[in-house]
């Protein structure tokens, strides 16, 4: 995929944010000497640390260039770094791993968390967040109109640029093991949004990216033209006009 576009990813940046802090609000830490943010994104979870322990060395970690340069601008006190989870090892001082989804687009992520569980401090905490909505309409129709002649043969691999999350108890077995206490926890959020084309917009930050990126512009816009058409048959506005987004996310805190 191309890379990450900061400034479409925060036009619904309170929204994006909401899981943060109701993640953050179940972290058990009263004081962190390194709290690191993997995948912070333009800081917007970052910020979220910063306010939560103003005392501790902050790092966030990302693969974006425009999301850290976002960032950077935004926590000027605080330590980025352009790194892949994948292959980023934990400071030994870091105590607060804090991972507000990313986790969902990292192949074999559940390897890395054990790993990442496993690097932590005796009463260190793993907090992460993942999207849980492979299944939800949003999703569902953009791998239908990708499999529309126009396009087929150009995203015939964007489908499996993310997979469906594990059930809970598989985290648990996996991570239990490792640590004194494990919260498992699934939230869906009701996201007001003014439109079926905000939904478009709000999906084109994050989860339409594997299917536009591979076209060039003129098919770009008739994938957006036909997903828009099925997100509006999909979601009917409610009786103020507005229209409600359904959004499953499976919340995991590990401690040590």
């Amino acid at each position: 995929m191309s890379g990450w576009n900061a400034e479409q990813y925060l036009k619904f940046e309170d929204e994006r944010t909401r899981a943060a802090r109701d993640l953050l609000a179940q972290v058990p830490l009263s004081s962190a000497r390194h709290a690191v943010d993997i995948g912070c994104g333009p800081g917007n979870s970052t910020e979220l640390l910063a306010q939560r322990w103003p005392d501790a060395k902050i790092t966030g970690i990302d693969t974006s260039a425009d999301m850290l340069r976002q960032a950077r601008e935004r926590l000027p006190k605080a330590n980025f770094i352009e790194a892949s989870v994948s292959h980023w090892v934990a400071p030994k001082d870091a105590d607060a791993l804090f991972a507000n989804a990313v986790f969902q687009w990292v192949p074999d992520h559940l390897k890395h968390l054990k790993r990442l569980v496993t690097a932590l401090p005796e009463g260190g905490v793993l907090a992460v967040q993942m999207p849980d909505n492979m299944s939800e309409n949003s999703h569902v129709l953009m791998r239908e109109v990708a499999q529309l002649p126009a396009f087929h043969e150009q995203l015939s691999k964007a489908a499996t640029a993310r997979d469906d999350l594990p059930a809970p108890s598989v985290y648990y077995d996996a991570l239990r093991p490792l640590c004194q206490k494990l919260d498992i926890w699934h939230t869906v959020y009701n996201h007001v949004m003014p439109d079926a084309t905000a939904i478009v917009e709000w999906f084109k930050g994050t989860g339409l990216r594997p299917f536009l990126d591979p076209l060039e512009f003129p098919e770009r816009k008739k994938f957006l033209e036909a997903y828009t058409a099925r997100i509006a048959a999909s979601y009917l506005p409610q009786q103020d006009g507005k229209v409600l987004l359904p959004f499953p996310r499976l919340f995991i805190v590990a401690v040590r």
